[in-house]
């Protein structure tokens, strides 16, 4: 069964049941439009494998065979499940000589598809007519069908070899095709007879563009040649294949349309239209746009005001190159004057056809412009001014010369120059909306990656991330570092399920969660099942892989949990790389399963490696040959981080990722032992003077002196605190790092908090003085009881 295109945008996808109404006949465009093939819808029931709604299934069923029906629903494809907008037109087919014959026959489009298009079509729209005649069509536009069946034995060669019912076939024909000339009836006959099959010919009457089909015959009307450049001369050319003169209006729009519509820029769009028109249309082509749509500061308008801030986007012509850049420059920002044709034309929504400029028009639209030579360009010339308007808005104008030895512009001319303005001016809005939806996708992902990598001591923190290919489509790869107590450094890495903002959205949300969760300080696997827990209160769509590490550059070691994400690679000091045997575990928001904690010593001078998927699967490569390939080439690694990261994005990266890629590279440098101090104390007040003389010769002995008073009152401060509030040891430990650190443990569980005093309290001053002395203080929790710390800048 053959279908034509309608309006070359839009396919139309034709079924037939048989009389048990199941599913006899699927072609390709079919399997297009629902996702899925010929054999596993041959033999079914639509209602079944399409899912329709329950309103919409008596139109198949054999019951209702006898009447034709048309309608629009939304169906889920049945590969993906993303909703397909369909029109359908059921028509019976009466009158098959043997029991197989078929039925009733369906004919689907994608309704989505054709608005996208600029079409505006809808059900009513085509409307179809019972084989014996047309019928009305809602809007006064008449539309008509002609169902013809052709049984293949109709068609088969007689013994002599001459087609015995070709005669019979042609007549039935001629009654049934609207009048052609004989050539043309002659090729459509002869088709029809070599086809062999079914095939059903539809006839409408709507207004262009009309686009032939992309298989047409050798015949057929070549496409329109692409033109050099904006502003530049363009000669015509002579065509590729002689071609009917009819054909000529059609494959120029076709060709034009497919080529202002081949960019997402809407600029190139503007500057692809200018160019399309020259020199078919016109010898000179301008377009302006609105200052607000160029910039995209603001939604285009529904109406335009007396002034407008415009700017000039395009210019082509077919003089010599260079001859009006002067004149009228690209890029150029005006305000077009009230009163001139070319507000009129943004106003009324209508063109201004000016057939002959003369002399004194020319030289008053040169004085709009502020006295520019234009007179040359305008006197004498056919001028045609017509508005760009998509959805309701006002986008621009654009404006239209014809040399003095070209006639004026003429009712073809008009209609054509409208249609390629109504797909430009689409096409621009549409580029307009893609690049705000770029914009914004751009910027959500640079508000949720991390800033620059923490500054921690015995740790060198590196990242890099490279977005999809597709802007558009943003993933949720996520990662960080984030700066612990006691110098310790956090580091996860971690993809949410799926892409586009609603997956961006979610990824910003379990940043900002570990981050949160990190600052107490939590074991990894316990930070992991708190995350599990709040992902799955937030939520179904809430899924996510996720590898978490905490570094101790003075216990150097590394400890790890793991939800579901790619392991780590550990490179160690003397260049050996191995994937760190982390339990995989399940995804975030899956639940019901624990997560493990896994301890690794490293030595200084070792490096870690975490990334995600997107560096290591690509085409004919799967996650874990990607893994090999990344152990592999870390093997040897050199100190430098940037490098590091730079020689694997360049090596194992698809050129085109079609997801997110992150990695993470951190060199584990250690704290020197000197540099770490740690003392137990005597849970007794005697413990207070004797830590304070510690750390002042401590200090001494750093070279930092001049921190000694202020520290030995931040000690002796939270070693009394934890003598009056704590519980069972005491301990503190000093560390010289990017700043110096004190910490003081004990095995209390009740975590100090700051408050205000009041003068008769007999408490709460202490930690009122650590807030005032310490650069930063804090506490939290460990497996035995509580830490207490503070820090102290260093001096420069």
């Amino acid at each position: 069964m053959v279908i034509a295109d309608l309006l070359g945008v839009a396919r139309m996808a034709a079924i037939t049941l048989n009389e048990r109404g199941r599913i006899s006949h699927w072609d390709d465009t079919a399997t297009r439009l629902f996702g899925v093939g010929p054999p596993h819808a041959l033999g079914r029931a639509p209602a079944s494998l399409l899912r329709l709604p329950r309103e919409h299934r008596g139109a198949f069923e054999p019951e209702g065979f006898g009447h034709a029906w048309c309608g629009a629903c939304t169906l889920p494809r049945v590969d993906n499940g993303e909703p397909a907008e369909v029109g359908w037109w059921v028509y019976p087919i009466d009158g098959a000589s043997d029991g197989r014959g078929v039925s009733v026959l369906a004919l689907a489009a994608d309704l989505r598809r054709l608005r996208r298009d600029g079409i505006g079509i809808t059900v009513g729209d085509l409307l179809l007519a019972p084989p014996d005649g047309p019928g009305p069509v809602p809007g006064g536009r008449p539309a008509t069908v002609r169902l013809l069946r052709v049984e293949p034995a109709l068609t088969a060669p007689s013994d002599d070899g001459s087609d015995a019912f070709a005669a019979p076939l042609a007549g039935r024909l001629a009654a049934l095709l609207p009048a052609l000339d004989p050539a043309a009836f002659q090729q459509i006959t002869s088709r029809v007879l070599g086809i062999g099959c079914p095939a059903v010919s539809l006839g409408l009457t709507i207004r262009l563009p009309i686009v032939p089909h992309a298989d047409r015959p050798a015949a057929g009307p070549p496409p329109v040649p692409r033109p050099p450049g904006p502003g530049r001369s363009r000669p015509a050319g002579p065509a590729r294949r002689e071609v009917p003169p009819a054909w000529e209006p059609l494959a120029y729009l076709g060709e034009a349309g497919e080529q202002i519509g081949s960019s997402l820029d809407h600029l190139q769009a503007a500057r692809t239209f200018a160019e399309v028109l020259v020199p078919r249309l016109a010898d000179f082509a301008a377009v302006e746009l609105l200052e607000r749509v160029v910039a995209d500061s603001a939604p285009p308008v529904a109406e335009v005001g007396e002034t407008a801030l415009m700017r000039r986007v395009a210019v082509a012509h077919n003089d010599e190159p260079g001859r009006w850049d002067e004149a009228v420059p690209e890029g150029e920002a005006l305000f077009l004057p009230p009163g001139t044709p070319f507000v009129q034309a943004m106003r009324t929504g209508r063109a201004v056809h000016i057939r002959r400029v003369g002399p004194a028009q020319a030289a008053r639209f040169a004085a709009a412009f502020g006295d520019r030579e234009l007179r040359p360009l305008l006197t004498g010339r056919a001028l045609l001014i017509a508005p760009l308007i998509a959805r309701g808005r006002v986008l621009g104008t654009f404006k239209l010369l014809r040399k003095p030895d070209r006639p004026w512009f003429d009712e073809l001319d008009l209609t054509m120059v409208d249609e390629l303005a109504r797909r430009a001016a689409l096409c621009i809005d549409n580029g307009r909306l893609y690049r705000r939806e770029v914009t914004v996708a751009e910027q959500l992902q640079r508000s949720m990656l991390p800033d620059d990598p923490p500054d921690v001591a015995g740790a060198r923190v590196r990242y890099r991330y490279r977005p999809a290919e597709q802007a558009a489509q943003v993933g949720g790869d996520w990662f960080d570092a984030i700066a612990l107590p006691g110098c310790r450094l956090g580091l996860v890495v971690g993809d949410v399920m799926g892409h586009g903002l609603t997956s961006a959205a979610i990824m910003g949300q379990m940043r900002t969660a570990v981050r949160t969760l990190a600052t107490d300080d939590m074991r990894p696997d316990r930070l992991l099942r708190r995350l599990d827990g709040l992902a799955r209160r937030l939520g179904e769509d809430y899924l996510a892989t996720c590898l978490y590490a905490v570094y101790d550059p003075v216990e150097r070691r590394c400890t790890f949990a793991n939800a579901g994400h790619v392991p780590p690679v550990l490179v160690s000091a003397n260049g050996e790389s191995r994937v760190l045997p982390v339990p995989s575990g399940v995804p975030i928001g899956v639940g019901g399963e624990p997560f493990e904690t896994m301890e690794v010593k490293v030595d200084d001078g070792a490096q870690l490696v975490l990334c995600t998927d997107g560096l290591l699967e690509r085409r004919g490569r799967d996650v874990e040959q990607g893994l090999e390939e990344l152990r592999a080439r870390l093997t040897g690694a050199s100190a430098d981080l940037d490098g590091t990261c730079d020689d694997l994005l360049d090596a194992l990266a698809a050129p085109r990722p079609a997801d997110d890629i992150a990695i993470v590279a951190v060199g584990l440098d250690g704290i020197p032992g000197d540099e770490v101090v740690t003392w137990e104390l005597e849970p007794e007040p005697a413990s207070v003077p004797w830590i304070r003389a510690q750390v002042s010769s401590r200090l001494a002995g750093w070279g930092l002196s001049g921190l000694g008073d202020t520290a030995q009152v931040l000690v002796s401060e939270l070693v009394t605190n934890a003598l009056v509030h704590g519980a069972g040891s005491l301990g503190v430990r000093l560390i010289k790092g990017r700043t110096l650190l004190c910490e003081v443990h004990d095995d209390g569980t009740d975590l100090p908090h700051l408050r205000h005093a009041d003068a008769t309290d007999e408490s709460g001053r202490g930690l009122q003085l650590v807030h005032h002395l310490a650069e930063r203080w804090g506490t939290h929790r460990t497996d035995t009881g509580k830490i207490v710390w503070v820090e102290q800048r260093l001096p420069r």
